[in-house]
C-alpha cells in the first residue's frame, strides 16, 4: 500500500525462466596468433554466442591456464596455436568438454602444429581442423552447441541454407 502522497506504482512482472546464452572459450597461445583467434571469435558473435577470449601460453603460463580451464563456464573451447601448439592438448587433459584445435602455419606450412594436435594420446582426444582455418573451428563449435541449443541450430541449418529435417 502506498503512503500519503506518494503514487501507487504498478506491479513489476519478473519472468523465472532464465536465457541462456551458450558460451565459448577461445585461447590463443601469444599475441601473434591474435588474427586466427579473432576470426573464430567474429564467427561466434554472428552466431549470438558468449565468447571468453583470453591470450594464455600452455608454456609460459601453466597455472593460468589451469585456472582458467577449471574455472570457467564455457561449454567448448577453441584452442589456436602454431609451432609446438601444445595448448590445445594441455586443455583437453585439463577437462572433459570438448577442445578444438585450430593449427598455424608458423613453421613448416603448419604441419608441425597439426601433428601436435592430431597425435593426442588415447583418452585426450583434440578435435582438429585445417591449417590456418579459425572460422571452421568456430563453425565446429557452433555445431556441437547445435546438439544442445535447437534455436542454433535452427541459425546453423539457415546459414548453410539446409532445410529443416
Amino acid at each position: 500500500m502506498a503512503q500519503k502522497g506518494w503514487p501507487t506504482l504498478p506491479r513489476a512482472v519478473y519472468s523465472t525462466e532464465v536465457i541462456s546464452v551458450p558460451k565459448v572459450a577461445v585461447v590463443i597461445g601469444s599475441k601473434s596468433d591474435s588474427s586466427a583467434g579473432e576470426e573464430a571469435v567474429g564467427v561466434l558473435k554472428e552466431f549470438g554466442l558468449d565468447v571468453d577470449y583470453r591470450t594464455i601460453s600452455a608454456h609460459r603460463s601453466p597455472d593460468e591456464l589451469d585456472s582458467f580451464v577449471k574455472s570457467t563456464d564455457a561449454e567448448v573451447f577453441i584452442a589456436v596455436a602454431g609451432l609446438s601448439a601444445a595448448l590445445p592438448g594441455v586443455i583437453a587433459s585439463k577437462t572433459t568438454k570438448p577442445v578444438i584445435g585450430v593449427p598455424l602455419s608458423v613453421k613448416l606450412g603448419g604441419l608441425d602444429a597439426l601433428l601436435s594436435m592430431v597425435q593426442m594420446p588415447p583418452g585426450v582426444p583434440v578435435a582438429t581442423v585445417g591449417i590456418d582455418n579459425a572460422k571452421n573451428g568456430a563453425i565446429l563449435a557452433v555445431e556441437v552447441l547445435a546438439l544442445k541449443y535447437p534455436e542454433l541450430r535452427e541459425k546453423l541449418m539457415e546459414r548453410r541454407g539446409l532445410k529443416r529435417a
